[in-house]
């Protein structure tokens, strides 16, 4: 039977199938924007290869978007049909596949761990577990299943450098910025290209305030970033963040412009409304809109895509996001039709459902509220669930968004009390204290006076 690169069996109709097979994982670990292609060009030379299918199926729940998820479950189906001579751990991968396409997404986890504690080099394993604990508010988690598979891992194994981008990204997300930093500065050396290791000091040195280190570090590592997909745009926003602390919007807006919404870029328009993308740009405008620099027509085509995306609820940290691109915009009505149909949505049953309920729509209502000068109302909406908004997924410079929205509710109702809540966020996440952070200084001046 074919081996994969780490050296573990594959179902596949022969060697040139497996090598198919490596060229897609790799693409799939080095967010490479041919990796459907390479999915592609794999089926059709082997499309009875199980594993192949649930690669496909993957991509799909991957983009977070409840019109892909019938692909998805298609995908599952056709791999447990093919499934006969398929090994254990590509049968475990199936029935991850499925519990995820179904919203099971405990038990995907859970599948997913299963597969590591016997096959600590599956690297399609541990990447999937490793982004939907992300986008669960699982930094614990993806610490815990770094720390299982890491004894397994050295450089003479293939992937080594993907795997220490996420060892350095589950680190900094736990707070521990100098192995992260370590981790991640040691993957990127290994492969300059790697995007995820990059963008994990990328965060460390946002949350460390090492602003100027951060502009150097992502410009002398954009020319490996060719032919990578919407995580470079990622990696811009996160230059711009940099830049924003330095009270420079105007080069934000032109990294808006030119490197995180282009919207003529052939990666855009393949996407115009994938979730990552979007949040960097909403959250972006929001940011620059409390500092009182105006976005223009900006937020237009953002509000646009949030009224296509109504009661698309699958990833619970966007809808806080469509909400901003609707209040920017200002259109009232559309956020109100907005908020009804996500209702409408949250009301099944299901994990994800039950999350949106309770924490993503308060935070959605409150966004509004506030927008619209309501701030008593914004604050008694979304202090109670404050606390919880890690469970929405991201990372901590994304939160931070949502803890601004706090912020500024508790400011403008008079509640310095929620104010040094927020405060108290801010300090216990980023190294820089509140009063030297762009968007936290006035509010920590106000705190105190």
């Amino acid at each position: 039977m074919p081996q994969d690169s780490q050296g573990l069996a594959v179902t596949m109709a022969s060697e040139a199938a497996a090598t198919l097979w490596n060229n897609a994982l790799s693409g799939y670990l080095g967010y490479r924007a041919d990796t459907p292609a390479r999915v592609k060009a794999l089926l059709a030379a082997d499309p009875e290869a199980p594993l192949a299918h649930v690669l496909k199926g993957a991509l799909a729940m991957l983009a977070f978007n409840a019109a892909y998820v019938p692909a998805a479950r298609a995908s599952a189906d056709e791999a447990a049909r093919l499934a006969g001579g398929a090994t254990t751990r590509e049968r475990a991968h199936i029935a991850a596949l499925a519990a995820w396409a179904e919203g099971e997404l405990d038990r995907a986890l859970a599948t997913w761990r299963h597969i590591l504690a016997a096959h600590p080099h599956d690297v399609l394993a541990f990447r999937l577990h490793h982004f939907l604990a992300f986008w669960l508010g699982r930094p614990g988690e993806m610490a815990a299943s770094a720390a299982a598979v890491r004894p397994a891992w050295s450089a003479a194994v293939p992937a080594f450098p993907a795997m220490l981008g996420c060892f350095a990204f589950a680190a900094e997300e736990c707070g521990d910025h100098m192995p992260a930093e370590r981790d991640g500065r040691a993957a990127v050396a290994a492969d300059p290209s790697d995007l995820w290791a990059a963008h994990a000091v990328a965060h460390v040195l946002e949350m460390t305030g090492r602003e100027e280190e951060g502009i150097a570090w992502t410009e002398a590592l954009a020319p490996h970033w060719e032919g990578a997909n919407q995580l470079a745009h990622h990696l811009w926003w996160h230059r711009a963040l940099y830049h924003l602390d330095r009270g420079e919007s105007g080069a934000v807006l032109a990294l808006y412009d030119s490197r995180i919404r282009d919207n003529a870029s052939p990666l855009v328009q393949s996407h115009p409304d994938l979730y990552v993308d979007v949040q960097n740009a909403a959250s972006l405008l929001w940011r620059l809109r409390r500092l009182g620099v105006a976005a223009g027509e900006r937020w237009e085509e953002l509000a646009d895509k949030a009224e296509a995306r109504a009661g698309d609820i699958l990833s619970a940290f966007t809808l806080p996001h469509w909400m901003m691109a609707l209040c920017g915009a200002g259109r009232w009505q559309a956020a109100e039709r907005w908020l009804s149909a996500t209702r409408a949505a949250a009301a099944e049953d299901g994990q994800n459902a039950a999350l949106v309920r309770e924490v993503a729509l308060p935070v959605c209502e409150a966004i509004l509220a506030g927008a619209r000068g309501d701030h008593a109302r914004a604050l008694s909406l979304i202090r109670p669930v404050a606390g919880r908004m890690v469970e929405l997924g991201g990372s901590h410079a994304q939160q931070d968004v949502l803890w601004q929205v706090v912020l500024d509710a508790a400011m403008a109702a008079g509640d310095r009390n929620a104010v040094r809540e927020a405060l108290g966020w801010s300090l216990r996440r980023f190294t820089k204290p509140p009063a030297r952070r762009a968007a936290w200084a006035a509010a920590a001046a106000w705190a105190e006076a």
